[in-house]
């Protein structure tokens, strides 16, 4: 299934990490620098779980 996911804070970032263990996500946000940190692998939010998913 392909999702999107508008919002890359704490919610929507949350459930793009959720949903994109099992389907095709694409995530989207009017902040550039949330953009290039989550393309970059990196939390533009400060959560433990978030951090280490994204580091795998």
């Amino acid at each position: 299934m392909k999702i999107a996911v508008v919002g890359l804070g704490y919610v929507g970032l949350s459930n793009a990490i959720l949903l994109a263990q099992h389907h095709d996500v694409m995530a989207v946000d009017v902040d550039a620098e949330r953009v290039r940190k989550v393309n970059n692998r990196e939390s533009p939010i400060i959560d433990a779980e978030i951090e280490d998913y994204l580091r795998n």
